[in-house]
């Protein structure tokens, strides 16, 4: 067999973090960076520190063993494209020396113990690099041994700290009998409000528009609210009611709840009361599900490229490269749909900002499918996107984008917007324009999209008005809109095509 060749676009990032190890391999490709694989082993390095914070060689073992399985996979990849970080353990541990020099001899790399405040700030970089970022947000990462708060705006974190605390050690703590009882619970929490007390005042004077979180604990309570057909934004009041379950398994060893998976089952509890702690201190409203965190943020770090740049944007440029997307097209269909958006924006009450966002993306991914094949490109077009990341957009402006993407054309289904919740008849509402701008933009020609008006009234009836001889001047336009009066009226949506 011959030598491996490393690929210069291929990178990685090892994070021995204090519950898990995990190694994260993405490639950066067509402006993007996109994640070819990942592995996770559950290695509890915390829970080997004693009282006087000396690792035991059991835990040391453990992560040996495990970053040997890494190293195979390292041995494809350029050294200089490879980034190796550890995290509170690792601080903590007075022998973390013996433990980083065997390490790095497997690894064949340098290990960068990095520092609670660089940790914070590296999180809130990959939270912002793969999440929706509008105006200030919190973000909290509930890590094995270290627990880190941050407020940041775009690229920058404001404020920020790393605490004391997490899933490990506090399960070490509080719930070492294995019981679920109220006492447990209130002792770690009551444990992890004196931890927070020294920030609180701080972070809540500055505020935030949006609380994101970016750790297994966030991911695992929106699983369990999802099997029981609940919304994925977590509040105080959800977080007790699954509180109140898990106090009724009695045990840890019986911990049995609806969409908690048993690799997270042993750490739940204690991260579950880190989490109420954090949202009764800092009075949090709802938290949403962070894109990435601690990884995608070293990861984002290493390409130059990519930083502080629109995330949107090179999104969307990474959508348009890869599946080779018409992209003056595009430009024709996203101008004329804000064109008819704005012609609509009181009727219809829209937040212009929010819906040129929405509207813009629509427009540079709609035709994706069309590598796939023509007949049902509006399908393949909605599969891709609804199976791919999109940094820069909340998942509700995902599924939104989506839904409009599989309604864009031909036959029309109201249960597509059906999941969508509150947001179903703006997005109904932007379906309606999206369709008409593609149909006006069908000569895919600058100078071929018609001067047309729009209106609405209180019955959402819609109105197009064309000039006199412009639709006799264009009779497979006036046949496309025919039919699209045909396809809308089909769900009681009316249209109405005037000449003046």
């Amino acid at each position: 067999m011959g030598q491996t060749i490393p690929q210069s676009n291929v990178f990685a990032v090892i994070d021995l973090g204090s519950n898990s190890f995990h190694m994260l391999i993405a490639r950066h490709v067509a402006g993007g960076v996109h994640t070819i694989g990942r592995v996770k082993r559950k290695v509890r390095l915390a829970a080997g520190l004693d009282k006087s914070n000396v690792l035991s060689e059991e835990a040391m073992q453990r992560g040996w063993e495990c970053l040997a399985l890494f190293a195979e996979r390292l041995q494809d990849i350029p050294k200089k494209n490879i980034s190796i970080v550890a995290t509170a353990t690792l601080r903590l541990a007075k022998n973390a020396d013996e433990f980083r020099v065997k390490a790095e001899q497997i690894l064949n790399h340098k290990i960068n113990v990095i520092s609670g405040e660089l940790e914070a700030k590296t999180i809130y970089k990959g939270v912002a690099h793969t999440s929706s970022c509008q105006g200030r947000q919190l973000v909290i990462d509930i890590g094995g041994a270290s627990t880190e708060v941050i407020i940041g705006k775009g690229f920058d974190a404001l404020l920020y700290k790393s605490l004391n605390m997490g899933c490990v050690t506090f399960l070490e703590h509080y719930f070492s009998d294995g019981l679920l009882s109220s006492e447990n619970f209130d002792r770690a929490i009551t444990s992890a409000k004196k931890v927070i007390q020294p920030i609180q005042k701080d972070f809540v004077a500055l505020g935030w528009q949006l609380a994101i979180g970016a750790s297994g604990t966030v991911q695992a309570i929106q699983e369990i609210l999802a099997a029981d057909g609940q919304t994925d934004l977590l509040t105080l009041e959800k977080l007790q009611d699954i509180q109140v379950q898990a106090i009724a398994c009695k045990t840890i060893k019986e911990l049995d709840l609806p969409g908690l998976s048993e690799e997270r089952r042993l750490v739940f509890v204690s991260g579950l009361a880190i989490l109420i702690a954090l949202f009764e201190s800092l009075h949090i409203a709802q938290m949403g599900l962070a894109g990435g965190a601690l990884r995608e943020g070293v990861l984002y770090s290493m390409i130059p490229e990519l930083h502080n740049s629109d995330i949107c944007k090179r999104t969307l440029d990474s959508f348009m490269d890869r599946y080779h997307v018409d992209k003056r097209q595009a430009s024709y269909v996203a101008e004329l749909a804000l064109s008819l958006a704005k012609q609509l924006v009181d009727t219809w009450q829209l937040d212009l900002e929010v819906t040129k966002k929405i509207l813009c993306a629509v427009a540079c991914v709609h035709e994706i499918g069309l590598i796939v094949d023509y007949k049902l490109y509006h399908k393949h077009s909605a599969y891709i996107l609804n199976h791919t990341g999109m940094p820069g957009y909340s998942k509700i402006e995902k599924q939104i984008i989506v839904a409009l993407t599989a309604s864009h054309r031909a036959d029309l289904n109201l249960k597509t917007f059906a999941h969508l919740g509150s947001h179903a008849q703006t997005t109904q509402r932007l379906s309606r324009i999206v369709r008409l701008a593609v149909i006006l933009s069908m000569r895919r020609q600058d100078d071929m999209v018609p001067p047309v008006t729009i209106s609405a009234d209180n019955k959402e009836q819609l109105t197009l008005s064309f000039e006199t001889d412009w639709l006799v001047n264009h009779p497979l336009m006036e046949s496309e809109l025919e039919q699209e009066v045909q396809y809308q009226h089909k769900v009681d949506w009316n249209i109405q095509i005037k000449r003046y």
